[in-house]
């Protein structure tokens, strides 16, 4: 993971956009739903916004230029940032580790982790690293 203060710019403004969302349906939504719940809600408000967005959409992992196994986003806005949600009383480093994972395995450099839980809650994560393997595209399950 770098730390680069270049990379915190990564998509600020989309990032920032999708955060004010998140805490616009945490406000009107409360906490206490499955987060199905809560990811059908913001795939909504992030529509009307006239942001793309694509639920659970299926990507490939790698290893050694054949795949390994598949895992859905819960949201990709966009083409440009995973979004993963929760609905758990708080965050964890595992909750952390998911999504950099996510991030890993796609060339999408940014990730948001949104938790509808008892404050609403979230984190935005980076993952840069050097010359990438054969990863996915956003919306292709193909190398």
């Amino acid at each position: 993971m770098n730390a680069d203060k270049n990379f915190s710019l990564i998509d600020a403004d989309l990032t920032r956009q999708v955060i004010g969302i998140f805490y616009s349906v945490y406000n009107e939504l409360g906490r206490g739903f499955a987060e199905s719940v809560y990811e059908n809600a913001m795939a909504i408000a992030l529509g009307q916004e006239g942001l793309q967005c694509a639920q659970q959409q299926p990507l490939t992992v790698w290893f050694r230029g054949e795949p390994v196994g598949e895992f859905r986003t819960d949201l990709l806005v966009g083409m440009k940032l995973v979004v993963e949600l929760k609905a758990v009383a708080r965050l964890t480093p595992a909750h952390e580790a998911q999504l950099i994972n996510y991030l890993k395995a796609t060339d999408i450099p940014v990730g948001l982790l949104l938790n509808f839980g008892d404050r609403p809650e979230f984190k935005r994560l980076i993952f840069s690293d050097s010359p990438k393997q054969t990863r996915n595209s956003p919306f292709s399950n193909q190398r």
